[in-house]
């Protein structure tokens, strides 16, 4: 009997076991059953709904660059208007905007004024323009790509910038007009030292972006760099650069500006083509009509660049930083 019994009590203790784990099991299997629905279901959606997000967080911010271009446009033309009428400047000398878009629109052949037509017009404008936007864009890249690379290896090397630091420094605070008759004569009065002029306006205020943005990275994600065993450049690579993006785009979209205001400079003092040359010589010859257009032409252009930047950085910082994208929102 006892021999009868000791089988049994393995048997229900199997039996129970058996129910139980099957029991378990099956709520094993029902819990592997919605839980891989979770995760093979909702996942997709789930990375829909963060792509919309990005998208409108994008669009959004597009939309609000594109309002602010258009409300400083508004208050340029009150303010060019107002102050014309406030100052009573000589209509000969100061150009309203209804001038400039005659000059550029409407104006029609006079040779016994020797008017040119608008489309004349617009034609040589636009020759220099050409010029100045080769010029700008070589500054642009040549300052930007220096900074970026100088604050990289500042944030790497303390050593390097507190010895370079200072000379940068001095340096920025030289005005450029006064170093520009010796940069001529070091690098010439070609694309070398268009670049050279533009790449100096541009360099320093990226500089300082660009490092503020290095060093702005959270110390949670160096350090697990670090666990791990990361070399700096693989830090640099994978926490530092990505982390820094809102500022090195702000570096970007304010270098637009200033890159065309290092072309116009270079053009002034070095090269001698371009607007900057043609709105000396416009000047020297009273020709006002092309000179306020020109420089209407030039900031348009400024203004466009500046937009089409901030559009980059949209989508840039909503796909890989859309936390930067909605504070800056």
């Amino acid at each position: 009997m006892t021999a009868t019994e000791a089988p049994k009590t393995p048997g229900t203790g199997a039996g129970s076991a058996t129910g139980t784990g099957a029991g378990s099991a099956t709520g094993a299997g029902a819990a592997t059953g919605p839980g891989a629905g979770t995760a093979t279901g909702p996942a997709p959606k789930v990375t829909k709904v963060k792509a919309q997000n990005n998208r409108s967080l994008a669009v959004s911010r597009l939309a609000g660059n594109l309002g602010s271009v258009l409300v400083s446009v508004l208050v340029m033309l009150v303010l060019w208007i107002g102050l014309l009428k406030l100052y009573h400047v000589q209509p000969f000398v100061a150009k309203s905007p209804q001038d400039v878009w005659r000059y550029l629109f409407t104006q029609r052949l006079d040779k016994v004024h020797a008017l040119r037509s608008a489309a004349e017009n617009r034609h040589v404008l636009f020759l220099h323009l050409k010029t100045t936007l080769r010029d700008a864009s070589l500054g642009y890249v040549a300052g930007i790509v220096l900074a970026l690379g100088v604050s990289c290896v500042f944030v790497l090397q303390r050593m390097v910038e507190a010895a370079f630091m200072p000379v940068a420094l001095v340096l920025r605070s030289v005005p450029l007009i006064a170093m520009a008759p010796l940069l001529t004569l070091i690098f010439g009065r070609d694309l070398l030292a268009v670049a050279v002029i533009g790449g100096i306006v541009c360099f320093f205020p990226a500089l300082i972006n660009i490092m503020y943005g290095l060093r702005a990275t959270p110390r949670s994600a160096l350090d697990l760099m670090t666990s791990y065993g990361a070399s700096r450049l693989t830090t640099l690579r994978k926490v530092l650069v990505p982390s820094a993006l809102p500022s090195i785009f702000a570096s970007l979209r304010i270098n637009v500006p200033a890159a065309m205001i290092g072309a116009l400079l270079a053009e002034w003092l070095a090269t001698g083509k371009g607007s900057g040359a043609e709105m000396l010589t416009v000047q020297n010859t009273s020709d006002y009509g092309e000179l306020w257009a020109a420089v209407v032409v030039v900031t348009a252009v400024a203004m466009i660049a500046y937009s089409v930047v901030s559009a980059v950085e949209a989508a840039v910082l909503a796909r890989y930083a859309p936390d930067a994208t909605g504070r800056k929102r």
